[in-house]
């Protein structure tokens, strides 16, 4: 099966087992353990925690499948579900870098503060690791959790250099992490890659959730950008897919067209408008595009 837009080799992750006191590694994926101790490690705009509650049922009739997420964004699906088995894919190389160094269990050892000139310095140090070609390394995926936590709105731009460049944030605190062992321990059983969606080996069992980059033009996230092209790609990639499939996103006329034709089943949802640049934080139109599922 072919899947949309992202390009880059795929990673072959190691990774090891740290046991928390308290918690055994099948606790995780045997779903014992609160979900909600699991909580996305970055800040991540548009992010679709509360869509859990709404995937949930369809998952419980395939949890036994490999679930597979093209546009895993900042984890927060699939760390409300925490499936056994998952591929997990984002065209951001910085993105897929820190969770490759998540499961190898990360140890944040740079200086993090709320404070601008650090910030600023480094801003800097990141971008010049990318000019250098030094982004997979265990200090760009460091830097990339500073950034992320520090920055305005926890947004992921960055300019036609590739280099980041998001503004400080308004934070009057904020909490970072130093280590992550709760996540290497959830995140064990799971393979990031960091391709193109055409080129993700999605196998006719797998359960597929995609949640692509919203109708509008998108050409900041990573090179390459995100256009309609790309979002009538994806949609008709993955209604080719044989085994189960939702998609979720902004409900525009012309993709709530688009999965109708393609033989999705369409629903809607009002989500959270959490970043806006008009101040609008108002309910936002949301597409759920479903295919492939029992009892549909």
């Amino acid at each position: 099966m072919r899947t949309t837009k992202v390009s880059k080799t795929d990673f072959a992750i190691t990774s090891f087992v740290v046991q928390k006191p308290g918690i055994v590694a099948s606790d995780f994926h045997n779903n014992t353990v609160a979900k909600s101790q699991i909580k996305p490690p970055l800040k991540w705009a548009g992010g679709k925690r509360w869509l859990v509650s709404h995937l949930t049922p369809f998952w419980r009739q395939h949890s036994q499948r490999r679930y597979v997420e093209p546009f895993c964004g900042g984890l927060a699906v699939v760390l409300g579900l925490l499936p056994d088995n998952a591929l997990l894919n984002d065209i951001n190389p910085h993105l897929i870098n820190f969770y490759r160094y998540l499961q190898a269990g990360l140890k944040i050892e740079i200086e993090m503060r709320n404070d601008e000139t650090l910030f600023y310095v480094h801003r800097a140090r990141f971008n010049e690791g990318v000019r250098q070609g030094l982004g997979d390394t265990a200090e760009a995926a460091q830097l990339f959790y500073y950034l992320n936590r520090t920055c305005f709105n926890g947004l992921c731009r960055f300019n036609r250099s590739g280099e980041f460049n998001v503004p400080f944030g308004t934070y009057k605190s904020i909490n970072y992490a130093k280590e992550f062992s709760q996540h290497q321990e959830a995140l064990r059983k799971w393979t990031f890659t960091n391709c193109d969606i055409a080129s993700l080996p999605i196998d006719v069992n797998d359960f597929v959730y995609a949640d692509p980059p919203y109708d509008v033009e998108f050409t900041t996230y990573s090179a390459g950008g995100f256009n309609w092209e790309d979002q009538t790609r994806t949609a008709e990639l993955l209604s080719k897919h044989r085994g189960p499939v939702v998609i979720s996103n902004q409900a525009t006329p012309r993709i709530v067209a688009l999965y109708e034709k393609l033989g999705f089943r369409v629903s809607y949802l009002s989500g959270p408008r959490r970043i806006s640049c008009t101040g609008d934080r108002s309910a936002a139109s949301e597409v759920l595009a479903v295919n492939g599922l029992v009892n549909e």
